[in-house]
């Protein structure tokens, strides 16, 4: 077996690498990774270069999986920037590091694709092997699955947890149904949100799949810079991105367009499989009480339940998705650092940091909404 390092995924046949994703999950397709390089959304001038790592046997792909050349730290919702602070305050350079995630995607799950789980974990070998004789500061697996994660850490990795805040569908026939399983005081406090958004005249309306014009894109875009320019950031992604999105996986999107009257005014775009829906981005060019809940949340879990999925994940973050029927979920990312002394000291830190975060998922699950007898 051969690993090479690809700086473009167009080096690697589709076909072979779509062979080894897992079923219908669209963040490991390579038309998505695709897109983000042909959309400039990674390459110059980004901070993200393409290092595909890849195991090959006489032009026969056995493993694979997303990999950056990094330059900073933007983009990952796993947060290092201390760790650089360190490094640049002792001489030593952080970046670039090694990176292995799904760019700008907090979604937990499967980073290396593989005919067989032991061809995957041959190809992490190999990787933590390049990445020691590399020069580079260090290498990170970020939101991994379960046996990567244990794979990570016999080889030498670091772990650090996270929580992410996901609904569970259990059985729900309606929102309503959903609503009646939570605690009196959450399901007043949604019913109030969810009629301030129709006092205002706001409705919500679903596009899927080929559905979505280009039109609808543009509008979506615009939404999406704005809410990035009201917090004085740059947006990851671009209209070019959206569109090959839709015109390349498109049995995985789902638009929600807000009108109010004859006017759009906001839009969430949300990725789905056949058994997950994954919230995404947002953005309103109005704004409008309690509008981000129902576009980001309350229609989402609607639209699941109506679909049947299993669960909606809200993204990174956001304590406050507890109070709307969100559960927590531990995640884990893995990190190796080339520098003993720093690697010691890193290790340190997250012994305390994991406990600290045990704590607060026993707080969150003690704070379930999820109705109680007698609630």
């Amino acid at each position: 077996m051969e690993l090479r390092h690809h700086a473009r995924i167009s080096e690697i046949p589709a076909q072979a690498w779509d062979a080894l994703a897992p079923d219908d999950q669209p963040f490991l397709r390579h038309a998505y990774l695709h897109a983000l390089e042909t959309a400039g959304c990674i390459g110059a001038g980004t901070g993200w270069q393409s290092a595909h790592a890849a195991l090959w046997d006489e032009g026969r792909l056995l493993a694979a999986m997303p990999l950056y050349l990094k330059q900073h730290s933007m983009g990952e919702y796993v947060f290092d920037w201390a760790w650089a602070e360190a490094y640049a305050q002792h001489g030593l350079a952080y970046y670039p590091k090694w990176l292995a995630a799904i760019p700008f995607t907090p979604v937990p799950g499967q980073r290396i694709l593989g005919a067989t789980a032991a061809l995957r974990r041959a190809l992490l070998a190999a990787v933590l092997d390049a990445a020691r004789h590399s020069g580079l500061s260090s290498l990170h697996l970020l939101f991994a699955a379960a046996d990567e994660t244990r794979w990570a850490l016999e080889l030498g990795c670091m772990r650090r947890s996270a929580v992410q805040f996901h609904w569970h569908n259990a059985g729900y026939r309606d929102f309503e149904d959903f609503l009646a399983a939570l605690s009196r005081d959450k399901r007043k406090k949604i019913r109030q949100e969810r009629r301030r958004v129709a006092e205002a005249g706001v409705s919500l309306r679903v596009i899927e799949g080929a559905q979505i014009s280009l039109r609808d894109w543009s509008f979506f875009t615009r939404c999406y810079e704005r809410n990035y320019a009201l917090h004085r950031s740059a947006p990851y992604l671009n209209l070019d991105f959206f569109e090959r999105l839709g015109d390349k996986l498109p049995q995985h999107c789902v638009l929600l367009i807000a009108s109010q009257g004859q006017r759009d005014i906001a839009a969430s775009l949300l990725l789905r499989d056949s058994t997950a829906l994954y919230g995404r981005y947002w953005g309103a060019l109005e704004d409008v009480s309690c509008l981000h809940f129902e576009a980001c949340y309350y229609a989402p879990i609607e639209y699941a339940i109506a679909q049947g999925l299993q669960r909606f994940e809200g993204g990174a973050q956001g304590e406050h998705k507890l109070a709307r029927g969100l559960q927590p979920v531990e995640t884990a990312s893995l990190h190796w650092l080339a520098d003993a002394r720093f690697s010691d000291a890193v290790q340190r830190f997250l012994e305390r940091e994991s406990l600290g975060m045990a704590l607060y998922i026993n707080e969150l699950e003690a704070r379930n909404p999820l109705r109680q007898t007698g609630s």
